[in-house]
């Protein structure tokens, strides 16, 4: 099957400027990313169209190939690296380093992925999702996790070598050292990590019998994680170092904490501000009265509702809605009257309201602003319909 158009797979034209293609990446990219998408094929294989287009378009000499050879310029030369018979998204170049170009340290990038130089791969970010209820994230809260991850081999230190020496082992003859190999792709020189040795730029003389010269085990670790107040829903929360151990020593990655605050039966939040629906019965409504309201904080707070009040009539109480993030100030609640009509009524009841309609009919301005309505809906009806 024939792939598509870089340009059209990013929806930019072909005098597209960086800025629109940065632009048209990102918007799609966060669409399709596969942590937005789990389990959906379709979007990752669609992820890593966008990216492919993007990594070429964004480079100028690329971008210069592709524009006079078109897609026959990254297929010479075969290979399955980057630019060789399909892009490889596990190494450089790759998929989460594409996208870590365009987000930083978004979804878990931090321009960690591979060291060489004689220091081993840095571990991988984590990601981890978990779920507080409204008042926990107005108050704030302190939640344990487990997770699954790769923690330093304790045989060995860490080190990967059976005598913990973490300078032991020999130059690695495939790299030579660098921690990084360079291969002609097509028309251009593509550098990788070294598959030798794993960008440490050396090869274990006696690596340890427990990680086989990893440096990591796999264990699950428990974490109390601290929400901050104030905190929103798909906020991220970042642990520097708490992510997987590093090969061989080297630095760990981080953790992505990534809160989901479930919805409130009576709440409806708005940033800082709070929403609460009140049903008013009609009675007090009409003549007036005074209603007990609760705030998220627990507390109770008495409202007066003033005589004739309408449904929609909105209510301002001032320091009583939800915490702002790293501030001791608080926004408002609102409160937003429903007049509840009455049911089931009594034959008495149904008697006294029959005759406070027959006394509205008989011309008592009880009804403002239906017999506004009706009066505009007579005029229209007689011919007054500009």
């Amino acid at each position: 099957m024939a792939k598509q158009d870089y340009y059209a797979t990013l929806g930019v034209p072909r005098d597209a400027g960086p800025e629109d293609l940065k632009k048209a990446y990102r918007k799609l990219a966060m669409q399709f990313h596969p942590d937005r998408n789990p389990g959906d094929k379709q979007a990752e294989a669609r992820f890593k169209e966008l990216s492919e287009a993007y990594d070429v378009l964004k480079d100028e000499q690329k971008r210069a190939a592709y524009d006079r050879f078109g897609h026959a310029a990254f297929e010479q030369g075969g290979g399955g690296g980057p630019f060789g018979g399909g892009f490889d998204f596990s190494g450089a170049g790759g998929l989460g380093d594409i996208f870590d170009q365009v987000f930083g340290d978004f979804m878990g990038g931090g321009g960690r992925r591979g060291n060489g130089g004689g220091h081993g791969r840095a571990g991988a970010d984590i990601r981890q999702a978990v779920e507080i209820d409204l008042a926990e994230a107005f108050a704030g809260t302190k939640t344990p996790i487990r997770i699954a991850t790769r923690v330093a081999c304790d045989a060995c230190a860490g080190t990967g070598s059976e005598d913990k020496a973490r300078s032991g082992g020999d130059t690695c003859a495939t790299c030579q050292g660098h921690g990084r190999v360079r291969a002609q792709q097509g028309l251009f020189l593509v550098e990788r990590t070294c598959p030798t040795c794993g960008g440490s730029g050396r090869v274990i003389r006696n690596p340890c019998r427990v990680c086989r010269g990893a440096g990591t085990v796999q264990r699950e670790r428990s974490l109390t994680i601290t929400i901050p107040a104030g905190v929103e829903d798909g906020t991220r929360i970042r642990l520097t170092g708490e992510g997987e151990a590093g090969a061989a020593g080297a630095p760990a990655g981080d953790l992505y904490v990534h809160v989901a605050v479930r919805p409130h039966p009576i709440f409806h939040r708005e940033g800082a501000n709070l929403i609460l629906r009140v049903p008013v019965r009609m009675t007090l409504a009409a003549l007036g009265g005074e209603i007990e309201v609760p705030s998220i904080d627990g507390t109770k707070t008495k409202v007066k509702i003033p005589a004739g009040t309408q449904t929609g009539e909105q209510m301002r109480l001032r320091g009583k809605g939800f915490s702002v993030l790293r501030s001791a100030a608080r926004g408002d609640l609102f409160l937003q009257v429903m007049v509840e009509t009455p049911q089931h009524l009594t034959r008495r009841q149904r008697e006294l309201l029959e005759a406070f309609e027959t006394d509205a009919e008989t011309g008592n301005k009880h009804h403002p602003e239906s017999e506004g309505f009706f009066a505009k809906v007579k005029e229209f009806f007689e011919g007054g319909r500009g």
